[in-house]
């Protein structure tokens, strides 16, 4: 079995649970707050580690105490550091509110920052998928990971743009489009993109562009896949939400487990389900 290469970033991620988001001029007081290893690309590696599936997590690690946070715990985990920056790691704050939902806001330190030297240490023959975040495609200087997946076609991408899909720059959201990934993403982020409000048709008008599988998320109601031949819905596994932190990277890290030893999309899908479920049931974005 080839390696999956996972690029994006590992952060430092400050969880503040409180009963309500405050409104503006608003004031709340904080129930309970705690440091947690997390990122996306992080969370997705860790899916893949506790599926023995192997991988390189290609996150840049950085300066400053979050930076120091990430780096022990990677060497904690035995994870190697393979990008050393000399930029500080921004963070993540983690809103969870009594519903169990999340809101981030993100400080972007150089756990988002990438440059196109650091890819020369990669044989990308060792590597028969890849997973990409939207938020480091987000940033301007980041079109050297496009460039890096656009050399080596062979590379089967999953693409998980989140809610900030309509924050990227138009045009370098269409180079790594036509790259043909399979997409990943929530329905409110495929409504917005697609400017339509009925699943099948917003997913076939972004399949028309990306020629490959689309996977939505339904929270509670599963999720939905779709490609030109077929379509179908997963029920999802009920649970007790106790915060959605991680919940999407655990989907699609246990898709891309799956994939990777060789099993049919219905299941998959069903696996993938079932470990999302696990990750709300509990605090943090790790099980």
């Amino acid at each position: 079995m080839k390696k999956t290469l996972v690029i994006g970033s590992s952060v430092c991620d400050v969880i503040i649970r409180l009963h309500r988001i405050p409104q503006v001029s608003g004031d709340e007081n904080i129930i309970h707050q705690e440091l947690s290893i997390g990122g996306c690309a992080y969370n997705v590696a860790h899916i893949l580690d506790n599926m023995h599936c192997p991988y390189d997590l290609f996150s840049p690690v950085g300066q400053g105490i979050y930076g120091d946070f990430v780096r022990k715990h990677f060497k904690e985990k035995k994870i190697p550091i393979m990008i050393e920056s000399q930029q500080k790691n921004g963070c993540c704050y983690c809103l969870v509110d009594d519903s169990g939902e999340r809101t981030f806001i993100c400080e972007h330190g150089a756990e988002y920052f990438y440059q196109s030297s650091w890819f020369d240490q990669l044989d990308a023959n060792n590597y028969q998928q890849v997973y990409v975040c939207g938020l480091e495609i987000e940033e301007d200087h980041n079109e050297v990971i496009i460039q890096f997946l656009a050399s080596h076609p062979h590379l089967t991408i999953y693409f998980a743009p989140g809610p900030r899909i309509n924050a990227i720059e138009r045009k370098r959201l269409m180079k790594l489009l036509y790259l043909h990934p399979i997409v990943h993403l929530n329905q409110q982020e495929i409504f917005e993109f697609t400017k339509q409000n009925n699943l099948s048709i917003a997913c076939a008008s972004l399949y028309q562009i990306t020629q490959a599988p689309i996977i939505v998320t339904l929270g509670k109601d599963g999720c939905y896949y779709y490609d030109e031949k077929t379509s179908f819905h997963t029920p999802s596994i009920k649970t007790t939400v106790v915060d959605t932190i991680g919940a999407g990277d655990s989907h699609i890290g246990t898709i891309m487990a799956c994939r990777s030893q060789d099993m049919n999309w219905p299941d998959c899908l069903i696996k993938a389900n079932q470990i999302a479920s696990l990750v709300v049931s509990q605090k943090g974005s790790t099980l």
